[in-house]
């Protein structure tokens, strides 16, 4: 890869302050015209008449034309620059992350690397690359990988890196090995003693949920002394072994995925837990608790992490009514003096907007709430505070008044 600048691509007036201010995204309505025919991964400079903003790599397919790597004009992006990127971000997670050999060790906008996603499981790493002008770079951040974890690591494998829809992390087909070994079909991993039999072929995102790790955790504490649990949109039943580990006598697990129902029946095993104690549907949440609130069924904890919502500007509005819905009908089985716990990955829906979604759920449920616990994502997914759309998890605890 060309470590030379290839193209000067000059702002429009007056947009120069945000990028300055660390905003890592330069839409193509906010350039000139790029010279023809510069390839994706090109570097560019972006400048504001003569003089020097930022430097970042060129995505002819994107309505983002460039993704910012750094504002140092001295800064060569070469080997090197990535290099000292992961490293920098593997720090992070030495510092600050434990208890798990599953985490996020590069979260894109946040670690400076804005469309590159790496999440480490045990000794295999999973790439993933949201930007077409990331593919000519992707050899230089696998040797950056291999260098920052050294003997730790067993195998890179890239899957899908540009989805037909880049808002859409979650179906991505079966990639392939970029360096070392492939990946089992299973891979295991810890989360604070909890274990996790992890799909990074054919899984979600890259193989699970991890920005749910520390909730999970958060689970297994409120389960205790819960006799009844349901988790909703439950995947491979993260959230549910969660509560059947933190007590509760039983879990009811639903997704309309039979593979990730199969996979949460295992992930029971793998836990010393037996599934015949438990339940596990493979059907639509809102028909499974349309049906539950028919029958009068009544739990002591539900857990609802959906998909998001929201996955364009314009479809916010629906997206809250889904959220006002799903709640109203998750209380709807909710024991006087349950807990919910309710969450949004949605990163266009606020944390307000969340928050007065399942105000309205519980107007029309007729329910008293009282909030009790306020989370967002963990330390291995931060957040720029140039860059608030990164901040996107959002998960709220509540108890229903007794």
């Amino acid at each position: 890869m060309n470590d030379v600048v290839e193209a000067r691509l000059t702002l429009q007036k007056d947009l120069a302050r945000h990028l300055r201010a660390g905003h890592p995204w330069v839409f193509r309505k906010a350039v000139e015209k790029a010279p023809k025919g510069l390839a994706a991964g090109a570097v560019v400079d972006v400048v504001e008449g003569d003089r020097f903003v930022a430097r970042g790599y060129y995505d002819p397919l994107s309505a983002i034309a460039v993704r910012i790597l750094t504002r140092e004009p001295a800064e060569a992006v070469d080997a090197a620059f990535w290099t000292r990127r992961v490293q920098r971000a593997l720090a992070l997670r030495k510092e600050l992350v434990q208890g798990t050999t599953g985490y996020r060790l590069v979260h894109g906008e946040a670690d400076g690397l804005p469309g590159v996603v790496a999440d480490r499981y045990d000794r295999w790493v999973v790439l993933k690359l949201y930007s077409a002008g990331l593919t000519p770079h992707r050899g230089r951040i696998v040797e950056a990988l291999r260098e920052a974890l050294g003997g730790e690591l067993a195998g890179v494998y890239g899957r899908d890196e540009i989805p037909h829809d880049e808002e859409d992390e979650g179906s991505a087909p079966e990639g392939r090995v970029l360096w070392g070994e492939a990946p089992p079909e299973l891979i295991a991993i810890d989360e604070h003693g909890m274990k996790m039999l992890v799909d990074v072929r054919h899984g979600q995102k890259t193989g699970t949920f991890l920005d749910q790790r520390e909730n999970r955790l958060l689970v297994r504490g409120l389960a205790r002394g819960r006799a009844e649990a349901l988790n909703c949109f439950s995947y491979t039943g993260g959230f549910s072994v969660a509560a059947a580990l933190g007590g509760a006598r039983h879990v009811v697990s639903v997704d309309v995925d039979r593979d990730a129902i199969a996979l949460a029946r295992d992930n029971f095993r793998q836990n010393g837990l037996d599934p015949a104690d438990h339940a596990f549907a493979a059907e639509d949440a809102f028909e499974l608790l349309a049906r539950y609130k028919r029958e009068g069924r009544r739990f002591d904890l539900v857990v609802c992490d959906p998909p998001a919502f929201a996955k364009s500007q314009k479809a916010v509005e629906s997206a809250l009514a889904g959220y006002a819905s799903l709640n109203r009908a998750a209380l709807a089985v909710l024991a006087p003096g349950g807990l919910l716990v309710t969450a949004s990955c949605s990163a266009r829906v606020s944390a307000d907007q969340f928050y007065d979604a399942v105000r309205e759920a519980a107007f029309k449920a007729r329910v008293d709430l009282q909030l009790v616990e306020e989370r967002r994502q963990p330390p291995d997914h931060p957040v720029s505070p140039q860059f608030r759309e990164g901040r996107y998890l959002k998960l709220l605890v509540y108890r229903r008044a007794a």
